[in-house]
């Protein structure tokens, strides 16, 4: 059964071979200004090195501390991986606060599902996986985006609970309860 675990260097054959799917299919182009596209541009080549893979997974988990440096429209996010044993499935991450512009566009919550892994309800139980994540954070309830024309996305959201509150652009803003973990 697939869970959300922090970052770890036991899944990296089959992280990479996600990271060449998702490049397959466009992204990581310099226009792709998602985590995901900024990460395959910055890593890859190094990611296939272990002790590279070691650094940026060590790098990705201390973006959950205050005192990790970032750039400064950044805030700490914590990220988890949907994996089902060895197999890398998704990735998703919550951002700890909301600035200007998450709160119009990025929203806490933003989440790929590898695209061999898609259709088979991986972001809907990814999503509901981390909600009680969420509210340990002290986010209740938690926004999510979705660009207006991504039925699949905005589905996951939906099934989660979510309202819409508005759309802003191209992008639909919904809220979602955070509940505790039982």
């Amino acid at each position: 059964m697939p869970e959300l675990i922090l970052p770890d260097t036991r899944i990296r054959v089959s992280f990479l071979a996600a990271m060449e799917e998702f490049r397959a299919e466009g992204r990581g182009t310099p226009d792709d200004d998602t985590s995901l596209g900024r990460e395959l541009r910055a890593y890859t080549g190094q990611w296939d090195e272990p002790e590279a893979f070691e650094r940026y997974v060590r790098y990705t988990r201390s973006l959950a501390l205050e005192e990790t440096p970032r750039p400064p429209t950044h805030v700490p996010a914590t990220f988890f991986w949907w994996v089902e044993g060895d197999e890398y499935l998704g990735r998703l991450s919550i951002r700890h606060r909301l600035t200007p512009w998450l709160l119009d566009v990025g929203g806490h919550i933003g989440y790929d599902v590898r695209p061999t892994a898609r259709r088979r309800g991986h972001a809907t139980a990814m999503l509901r996986a981390a909600l009680p994540h969420a509210r340990a954070l002290g986010i209740d309830p938690a926004l999510i985006t979705c660009d207006a024309d991504n039925t699949a996305s905005r589905l996951v959201i939906e099934r989660n609970g979510g309202l819409l509150e508005d759309r802003r652009g191209a992008k639909l803003r919904y809220w979602v309860p955070c509940p505790q973990a039982s």
